[in-house]
């Protein structure tokens, strides 16, 4: 009888610490303000996955809509992109291609510089979804 107690409550002790460990580092989980769908009126947007990818849609200077996708890091206020221009007609040649872009947040508004194909453009993008 005795036996029992004792592995009961060494049974009841690990479960209440490893409950409190969970508890501890979902607590220092701090997600990056970046996830979400970011869009402007223009038809720009950049959408931010937790697994580190992204899609994008960047009209260039002849309003035409190109489409990215690939992989995102960030160091301090820095965006890297590592990206593939999707072809829209599926005719195109696959490349991969690096940018970095410094960002802010203010409220609400995503600001940073999205440079492909010699073109620079100046996005201001609102938070539409999470």
């Amino acid at each position: 009888m005795e036996h029992t107690t004792i592995h009961t409550t060494r049974t009841v002790m690990a479960t209440a610490a490893l409950l409190a460990l969970a508890m501890l580092l979902a607590s220092c989980y701090e997600p990056s303000p970046l996830y979400g769908t970011w869009a402007d009126n223009s038809g720009n947007s950049i959408t931010f996955i937790a697994d580190g990818t992204f899609v994008a849609k960047v009209a260039n200077s002849t309003g035409t809509t190109v489409n990215y996708e690939g992989n995102f890091s960030v160091i301090d206020n820095v965006l890297i992109f590592s990206y593939k221009q999707v072809a829209t007609d599926g005719n195109g040649t696959s490349s991969t291609f690096t940018m970095n872009t410094e960002w802010d947040i203010r409220g609400s508004m995503l600001y940073l510089s999205w440079t492909a194909g010699g073109e620079t453009t100046k996005l201001s993008l609102y938070h539409t979804a999470r």
